[in-house]
């Protein structure tokens, strides 16, 4: 955010006349969040506020809670505290200087904690701002905190919202915060001067309500068994994960928000389901799968048809690791004898291997020879390559023909943590190390990977201060948690990934120069699928893993279609294709044209070559004879990725051609 201008009183109304009135946060069925006016919340807060008894002119009451009582309110809500500090912490530390504050209250709307600026404190506490004092409808009339408490949702107020005049002055940002039964017990607030208003704040507290909800829900399920789901494997680990929890015989218990939204069942209609009845596999399969040394992705299906990736958390000091073979004392029927158990085990090693992943293409091969070569020689391997060409699998496949196979593989994507949390996940942290940490501490990524290995993605989007922990630890073998003296040794391999150049980082003062060469001891390249000569095969196996009943296969109209296709997504766009069509389809055994998308079928006009008539009539090149037309084209193509910074999807939409165009031309000049 940044910090905001004083204004004269002209400024201010102009900026108050151009804000939109007022947001209520929703999701969306796709789960992303958006912002819509919400008029009528605030009319009927409004309306609310005057059977209250309030009057607008009424001036700030204080009575707020002192001493011992309010002791005695944080210690009542003293789970909503601990975790709920270290995030406070955080959402402060994005809104520093802004003249605003962050607050945590009660599920009364009672103020337990409020961090802000010096400045602003003062004026704070002069409209009753402050620990001890409630912010519910009935005392303050239309205000963020206590509307959202009544909408149960998160809800912003902007100025001449406010019920009160005294508090015209205030911008209020709140989201209720639930606890794992649904039930709001707290509200997360950032409040500031009205003139000093960003639209993103409602999107940094919506994010902190979460991250408190989740480790809410993991601290009162942490004996449990934990399934972390998301139909697209990336955000596992992310706030936009879906969570439940179940019990050592599979009887579900408890799901966050997320997880609610994709089950798509109520928190009632869920107690009478399993494990198994929710995604498709009996209990006991899940414990086989976390019995083998280096355990995936769970693929799953959930009972609507949608298919979702897993990782399960599971106690291991329990029995988690004896058969559970019985659901309310009956037995499962889907239950998978031993020696098939033990037979899909060992396939599915197989099939995670490096031979598996060589398909037939020379490129690929080349990598996997260079890789094999290499395997327990203690030598780092760093794969390159665009999003989605499977850096991942990869990574996956290398450590299980590894001779540290039997150990762990820990996987950290460090673009998806964030920054101010990568350094207790990586190098883990002592018991009392910072407000809100784990009792007992925890030992981190790196050391949960030790005598196994260690696979850092999207290390090029690594926060340079943690660079030189990292090295050090690299050349040291040697990891120091936060808030210890104590070094521990540590013996990975390392495995990392990027898509994005290194050097140009290092070039730029975003990378470390002597990460850089401790990381790429063996550096491959793995090819976009457009440059691959094994589509069909791929495509053949695709089809097969996503095929149910029904051996769905691709006609060849529709494979000539996809081997002049650019798949600017790779595989990621690819299994998502022939994922869709394969449900589409149902039945009818052959792929067609009929049973793909339309984003994708106009795509595929474009690659039909009538985006070339485009192109010679919107680029202000003209065309003095047919000899050097081509020569024309990449010309203009070239300069407008230049002007652009590589950014294809522009470059192309100011040529006014198809992105394919474009992506033709790189291969062209590959």
């Amino acid at each position: 955010m940044e910090r905001g201008k004083t204004q004269d009183s002209h400024g201010a109304d102009n900026h108050s006349t151009a804000f939109s009135k007022s947001f209520v946060e929703q999701e969306t069925p796709t789960g992303i969040v958006t912002i819509n006016k919400a008029h009528t919340i605030i009319e009927q807060s409004h309306k609310r506020s005057a059977t209250y008894g309030l009057s607008k002119d009424t001036k700030p009451e204080f009575n707020p809670l002192y001493g011992k009582d309010l002791s005695y309110l944080v210690e009542k809500n003293q789970l909503l505290h601990t975790h709920a500090l270290p995030v406070m912490e955080t959402l402060y530390e994005q809104i520093i200087n802004t003249h605003s504050m962050v607050i945590l209250t009660d599920a009364n709307g009672c103020i337990m904690k409020s961090l802000g600026d010096d400045d602003f404190l003062e004026r704070a506490n002069r409209v009753a701002l402050s620990p001890g004092v409630a912010w519910s409808e009935q005392l303050k009339g239309t205000n963020a905190i206590g509307t959202a408490i009544e909408e149960q949702k998160p809800t912003q107020v902007h100025s001449g919202e406010h019920y009160l005049k005294a508090y015209h002055f205030l911008t209020c940002s709140a989201a209720p915060i639930l606890d794992h039964q649904g039930k709001v017990i707290g509200v997360l607030d950032v409040t500031g001067d009205q003139r000093s208003f960003h639209k993103h704040t409602m999107a940094l507290v919506r994010m902190s309500a979460q991250m408190i909800e989740n480790q809410l829900f993991l601290a009162k399920c942490h004996d449990a068994i934990t399934l972390h789901f998301h139909p697209r494997p990336e955000f596992i680990g992310t706030l936009m994960e879906g969570i439940a929890s179940f019990s050592q015989c599979g009887r579900f218990m408890f799901a966050n928000r997320v997880g609610l939204f994709h089950l798509g069942l109520s928190l009632v209609a869920l107690q009478s389901h399993t494990f198994g009845s929710l995604f498709g596999m009996p209990i006991s399969e899940l414990y086989d799968h976390y019995r083998t040394a280096t355990p995936g992705l769970l693929n799953l299906c959930l009972n609507n048809g949608v298919r979702v990736f897993g990782r399960a958390r599971i106690n291991a000091g329990s029995s988690v690791f004896q058969y559970a073979t019985k659901v309310n004392g009956e037995q499962e029927d889907s239950a998978v004898p031993k020696a098939a158990r033990l037979q899909a085990q060992q396939a599915s090693r197989r099939l995670s291997g490096l031979r598996y992943l060589n398909t037939g293409d020379p490129q690929v091969a080349m990598v996997i020879s260079k890789v094999q070569k290499v395997l327990g020689r203690d030598i780092p391997i760093l794969v390159v390559g665009e999003t989605g060409t499977g850096k991942e699998l990869m990574a996956q496949a290398i450590h299980n023909d590894s001779p540290r196979a039997k150990g762990p593989f820990i996987a950290v994507n460090c673009a998806s943590i964030p920054e101010t949390l990568i350094e207790s996940e990586l190098f883990g942290y002592e018991d009392g190390a910072f407000t809100g940490a784990r009792k007992k501490g925890s030992i981190g990524k790196i050391l949960q990977a030790n005598g196994g290995s260690l696979f850092l993605d999207e290390i090029g989007d690594m926060p340079l201060n943690l660079q030189a922990r990292l090295l050090r630890v690299l050349q040291e073998r040697m990891v120091t948690p936060l808030g210890s003296t104590q070094s521990i040794a540590v013996n990975v391999e390392l495995i990392c990934a990027t898509n994005c150049n290194l050097r140009d980082k290092i070039a730029k003062g975003e990378f470390r120069e002597d990460l850089y060469y401790r990381i790429n001891g063996l550096v491959v390249k793995l090819p976009p699928l457009r440059e691959r000569t094994d589509l069909n095969y791929v495509i053949e196996k695709i089809v097969a893993a996503e095929s149910t009943e029904v051996r769905h296969t691709v006609s060849p109209e529709i494979m000539e279609l996809f081997k002049k296709h650019p798949w600017p997504g790779n595989f990621r766009q690819l299994s998502n294709l022939l994922r869709t069509a394969i449900v589409i389809a149902g039945d009818e055994q052959e792929i067609q044209r009929k049973h793909l998308p339309d984003d994708f079928l106009d795509d595929i006009k474009a690659d039909s070559g009538t985006e070339e008539q485009d192109f010679s009539h919107k680029t202000e090149y003209s065309i003095v004879c047919d000899a050097n037309l081509d020569g024309m084209k990449h010309s203009a193509i070239q300069k407008a990725l230049e002007s652009h910074n590589g950014n294809v999807s522009a470059a192309a939409k100011s040529l006014g051609v198809s992105r394919n165009t474009i992506y033709r031309y790189i291969a062209f000049k590959k």
